[in-house]
């Protein structure tokens, strides 16, 4: 073998090692311990948040229709102990009074709910799981309905039913935090919506502190157990008063 044969040799195997060394620092820098980012919640593809709204309203039309049946009920018992039929209704008033409050109730909170949706676009997976936890709790609350009708004032009854209640609030409550903090969640987009979501998120917190006070009075005092619900009317609009006339 020739010399300039040698040195051609001795070269490649310099860069081969070169080589080596180099994957070998590249493989030495990159740390296995070292924790992955988590990702970000991510928009929920191919389905759009009107999909997510008529599938809500289904199911709470379908639990504020369940609020009927118990009622129904009465009235072939009344006939089997044969009892008036004005008796259906006078004998049962604890009944149809649960019944009219939770009718109220899962109105106005579904009512809280498309005005949350109104403008929703598209939904991220932690807005379809609260979404979720809302359902739930609607979904739950003919169950301490017909307890109230059976049981009257007591405070374990009225102890499930607020805090079913309570469930719904936090979950709304949750949901605007997202649509706050996620606007390209909204149809809309500029300072309008915005403020708009900021509007309900307040009205939002407002809510579940005066669900909050509310529970404790009916706890306190089981005279005013569900009385105390009017407070649900009162802080929020006060709030919107406050609100308007802050905006002249």
């Amino acid at each position: 073998m020739d010399a300039s044969g040698v040195i051609d040799g001795t070269e490649t195997e310099g860069t081969e090692t070169e080589g080596t060394e180099k994957e070998g620092t590249e493989t030495a820098g990159a740390d296995p311990a070292e924790p992955s980012v988590p990702a970000p919640d991510r928009i929920e593809g191919g389905v759009s948040g009107e999909r997510l709204v008529l599938f809500t309203d289904a199911v709470t039309a379908i639990s504020i229709t369940l609020l009927i049946l118990p009622l129904v009920d009465l009235v072939p018992e009344a006939a089997s102990a044969h009892e008036g039929a004005s008796e259906v209704i006078t004998g049962h008033l604890d009944q149809i009074w649960s019944f009219l409050l939770s009718f109220a109730v899962i109105a106005n909170i579904w009512r809280e709910h498309h005005r949350t949706f109104s403008s929703v676009a598209t939904f991220t997976r932690s807005l379809m799981v609260w979404n979720m936890g809302w359902l739930l709790s609607v979904v739950v609350l003919p169950l301490p309905t017909e307890m109230l009708g059976a049981f009257g004032r007591d405070r374990f009854v009225g102890a499930f039913y607020y805090s079913t209640l309570l469930t719904s609030m936090v979950c709304r409550f949750a949901m605007l935090r997202i649509l706050k903090t996620t606007p390209a969640l909204l149809e809309e987009d500029g300072q309008a919506a915005r403020r708009r979501t900021e509007d309900l998120y307040t009205e939002s917190c407002l809510n579940v502190l005066a669900l909050v006070i509310a529970f404790a009075i009916a706890l306190a005092v089981p005279v005013l157990q569900y009385y105390s619900l009017l407070l649900l009317a009162v802080l929020p609009r006060l709030a919107r008063l406050r609100g308007r006339r802050t905006a002249r």
